[in-house]
């Protein structure tokens, strides 16, 4: 039990870290980039960041089972905006409208799977690498 805690907090640490990186990085695309660049790099990192909110909530978690279930509410969201409730909330608040976006682009559901793919793939690594 011991060895399966110290797993966990580890886990859920580097989680964290890799969280705060994640939106450091899109802060800095948004900061150095412009246009479709930076609005597409945030979108994979902005499910990316939901991938290790998963690995820090459920430190157990599959890599394929983190990966669908960020692209997954990325991809709710997305629809969401469909229905004009995310751009409403987003007119009256910045951290709604950073979290549910406004309006509806179908080419965010890719770079949503490829934020999702690329967590995958970095939380299959790390998995190999520890003992």
């Amino acid at each position: 039990m011991l060895d399966w805690n110290r797993t966990a907090l580890r886990t859920r640490v580097v989680a964290v870290v890799a969280a705060a990186v994640t939106v450091a990085a899109g802060l800095g695309v948004r900061a150095a980039f412009g246009g479709d660049f930076a609005k597409y790099a945030g979108d994979a990192l902005y499910t990316l960041l939901l991938y290790t909110l998963v690995v820090a909530a459920a430190p157990r978690v599959r890599p394929a089972a983190a990966a669908a279930v960020a692209a997954g509410v990325s991809w709710v969201i997305e629809f969401a905006q469909l229905t004009g409730v995310p751009a409403e909330l987003s007119a009256r608040s910045t951290p709604a409208r950073l979290v549910l976006g406004a309006t509806f682009n179908p080419p965010d559901l890719f770079w949503y799977a490829a934020g999702a793919a690329a967590g995958w793939l970095i939380h299959t690594l790390l998995r190999r690498r520890t003992p």
